[in-house]
């Protein structure tokens, strides 16, 4: 009977391990932050970008005007050595992505990397005056702009076509 005894103290010093290692991750779980939603994004101003690539490029600059704040602009670049790329990036009142994307680069390959692999669809939208081509199946959705010779510009993202019109309605170029 002596043997017995061992095998009860091993299987209870198991438990006991093993009721430790609970608390011990439970006591984890509760004090490590475990937030689950997005993060907020913070607000740029891009109007010093704006003036500068305005100032550096050939073609007229789109920057959009009279947005609600809802919308909030969260990255702003101009590389000109990158075929005097401009981007604008906000995020709209639903908290989808939308950006606004010029360049000077070959019009097929910069839709292509603009639109994240969209193709044209065969409608087209006149909106403020211009005529937009809409893009899909991409990662993105988009607007292509008509008519613009030596640049480019697309207007796209993950928010719907009616944010992405809203948006194109708000460039003004200059």
């Amino acid at each position: 009977m002596a043997g017995s005894n061992g095998k009860q103290k091993t299987v209870r010093d198991m438990i006991l391990s093993l009721a430790l290692i609970g608390i011990a991750a439970a006591v984890i779980y509760v004090f490590v932050p475990h937030d689950d939603h997005e993060p907020d994004l913070p607000r740029v101003d891009y109007t010093v970008e704006t003036t500068t690539a305005r100032r550096a490029v050939s073609y007229p600059v789109a920057a959009p005007e009279g947005l609600p704040d809802t919308w909030k602009a969260t990255s702003v670049r101009f590389r000109g050595e990158e075929s005097d790329r401009w981007h604008l990036g906000f995020q709209d009142p639903e908290g989808q992505y939308v950006q606004v994307e010029q360049s000077t680069q070959k019009r097929s390959d910069f839709i292509e990397q603009a639109t994240q692999g969209s193709s044209a669809t065969k409608k087209t939208e006149k909106i403020d005056g211009r005529t937009w081509t809409r893009y899909s199946g991409g990662r993105y959705d988009a607007l292509v702009l008509e008519g613009t010779p030596g640049s480019t510009t697309v207007v796209s993202g993950t928010a719907s076509f009616d944010r992405l019109t809203t948006m194109a309605a708000a460039l003004k170029m200059a």
